[in-house]
């Protein structure tokens, strides 16, 4: 009897659909610009997504990322996506956060973006666009665009 009920416990489990509840971690990379320069960036990130429902996702990412130039220093965001699942690999998704500062005199900046994530069993692949508003008004508007490369658990 036993058996039989770890059998169907078992074959139960195996027929649940897979949940979007999932963490993930990546290296990523791209480009960030304003109305007078642009620059290389390059980082990492980690987060949490969890499932609502069958269509719909909502999670939290932290990240730590570096314009490649002299002059800057690692800046730390925390943000929160949420957005709709696209088949049965497609995550596609707005993004909202806070970045600190990244250089000395700098001022962190808030951000709203887009992105698309699409998934390759356990590895996925990400393009995301964000338009940062500085804090202070001194600073111009940024817009970075990046590529993300990770794997989920």
């Amino acid at each position: 009897m036993r058996l039989v009920l770890i059998s169907l416990a078992a074959s139960l489990v195996a027929a649940t659909p897979a949940l979007a509840n999932e963490a993930r971690v990546e290296a990523r990379g791209g480009i960030v610009w304003n109305s007078t320069d642009s620059e290389e960036i390059a980082g990492v990130a980690a987060g949490y997504d969890f499932d609502l429902g069958e269509t719909a996702f909502a999670g939290g990412e932290v990240s730590a990322d570096k314009l490649l130039t002299d002059g800057t220093k690692v800046t730390f965001g925390f943000a929160a996506r949420a957005g709709a699942k696209i088949g049965e690999a497609g995550k596609l998704y707005g993004i909202g956060g806070y970045n600190t500062e990244n250089c000395d005199g700098c001022e962190g900046a808030w951000s709203l973006g887009a992105g698309y994530q699409h998934s390759f069993g356990k590895f996925y692949a990400k393009a995301e666009y964000r338009h940062f508003f500085p804090d202070n008004a001194l600073f111009t508007d940024t817009d970075a665009a990046i590529i993300g490369l990770g794997v989920k658990f």
